[in-house]
């Protein structure tokens, strides 16, 4: 009897410590911009194809050739800053999971061209779909979607 105790003692304590050994793993793959297509919760990266460039959602960063090299910003560059991101369409990379998604340009710039619509997309964020209309109606705008402080809906800013 007094062993059978032992014996349940032992377990409850071995129970007990490897309770407490168990590691939380929490992989935070970034959060989409508001501007993302919806449905999509676990993908890395999209490619933007009316301006030739990527978005990397962990780093929220844009990924855009320039100076002879690809160059990682928060901003979009200069000539892409009005850019409607809510507006344009946005190709969800499923199949890559590297760091460089610019490897398959040639490819994604072939297969999805300037002007490329695939599916109809709604935003993760209603930004467009609700707003757009006051935006544009509103007293402030100079007609090209910037409301002259560099914070239009298309001012290319990673998230909103």
């Amino acid at each position: 009897m007094k062993t059978l105790k032992l014996l349940t003692v032992a377990i409850l304590l071995a129970v007990s410590n490897l309770t407490q050994a168990q590691i939380s793993v929490n992989i935070n793959i970034g959060t989409p911009p508001s501007w993302g297509p919806a449905g999509y919760s676990a993908v890395e990266y999209y490619y933007l194809p009316d301006i030739q460039a990527y978005y990397d959602i962990r780093a929220s960063q844009f990924i855009y050739f320039g100076g002879g090299k690809w160059i990682r910003s928060t901003y979009l560059p200069r000539q892409y800053r009005n850019y409607d991101l809510y507006g344009g369409y946005k190709v969800v990379l499923n199949d890559y999971h590297g760091s460089r998604p610019y490897v398959n340009f040639n490819s994604h710039k072939a297969k999805y061209y300037k002007g490329y619509k695939g599916r109809p997309q709604k935003n993760i964020g209603s930004y467009h779909n609700e707003n757009h209309e006051k935006h544009n109606n509103g007293n402030e705008n100079n007609g090209n979607g910037n409301n002259g402080n560099g914070k239009g809906h298309g001012n290319g800013h990673g998230k909103h």
